[in-house]
């Protein structure tokens, strides 16, 4: 068209690509065959041996999840395990995934609330159980773990935890986690370290609710020296999850209490049905020996 401008791509400089302001074929075709864990980055320097291997598929990992677990979830609870497994396993099979006492006191305490009113305990335990180990975890240690974060913080406060995450000095398990995350340039958060801090700032006294949830992680994030938005919003799903779980309990109860109470009412009405049926009897039984005596003294006379 008359007035169109032409674009011409003899000087065009591909900017990181190449070297010089005119196109090297041979040069471009270099850059530009690329194979996986074989750049020039420290990312592929440090995990380019991984490249090619094969992980297993969420849904590989759920069947085999449904395997070890071998029966049925409850209907109310098995769209929430379904996305807890593949979630999890999505977090286990990444390369920078290093797992942590908080990150293990934050799996932890979340399946505790989570499946805290399964109606049938053991299969809620053999759930926790199938799952790790389908995730190819050690049960015992993760919960070694959480109990051990959980015995250290015990009578700390929320400054002792901002400083120990902001220096990453000493020897407290906190402190190496702190030291551990600030060392390594492709540390990697994932939602139950986050799931993690929340409880321990529950223990240390942190107000439980979204906005003082999310106040405190962003502070413990930035201590840490790490992105502050994922953990703020995992926080803020987690309370608002607790939140939607403490109504369904409160509702189950008041289920609960009413189902009990039918079952007192009728109770007390087969036991009023079965008294007047005994003082039926009774009354029938009397009018028949009545009858019995009055035809006998007939007789008689």
């Amino acid at each position: 068209m008359p007035g169109t401008p032409t674009r011409s791509f003899a000087n065009t400089r591909l900017y990181g690509l190449y070297e010089g302001d005119s196109l090297d074929a041979a040069l471009l075709e270099r850059e530009l065959n690329y194979k996986p864990g074989q750049a020039k980055g420290a990312l592929a320097q440090r995990f380019g041996n991984l490249a090619g291997r094969q992980v297993r598929t969420v849904g590989e990992a759920f069947s085999d999840f449904t395997k070890i677990l071998g029966c049925s979830i409850n209907s109310l609870y098995k769209n929430m395990v379904t996305d807890i497994v593949g979630s999890t396993h999505l977090i286990v099979v990444d390369a920078r995934f290093k797992r942590d006492a908080v990150w293990s006191l934050g799996i932890v305490s979340a399946l505790e609330i989570l499946l805290k009113n399964y109606p049938e305990k053991d299969i809620s335990a053999r759930i926790v159980s199938s799952m790790m180990e389908c995730l190819g975890l050690n049960e015992a240690e993760v919960q070694a773990e959480a109990r051990a974060m959980l015995d250290y913080v015990e009578g700390k406060t929320i400054d002792d935890i901002t400083k120990e995450l902001e220096t990453g000095e000493g020897d407290s398990p906190i402190a190496k986690i702190a030291a551990a995350a600030k060392a390594d340039e492709f540390w990697m958060y994932s939602k139950f370290f986050g799931l993690g801090l929340v409880k321990i700032g529950e223990i240390v006294g942190m107000e439980s609710n979204m906005d003082d949830g999310s106040a405190q992680m962003e502070k413990w994030m930035t201590a840490l020296g790490k992105p502050t938005f994922t953990c703020m919003a995992d926080s803020d799903q987690w309370f608002r999850s607790k939140a939607k779980l403490d109504m369904m309990e409160t509702l189950m109860k008041e289920i609960e209490i009413r189902e009990k109470k039918r079952m007192a009412d009728r109770l007390e009405q087969k036991a009023e049905m079965a008294i007047k049926k005994a003082e039926e009897e009774a009354r029938m039984q009397a009018d028949l020996e009545q009858k019995e005596k009055e035809r006998s003294e007939s007789v008689s006379n």
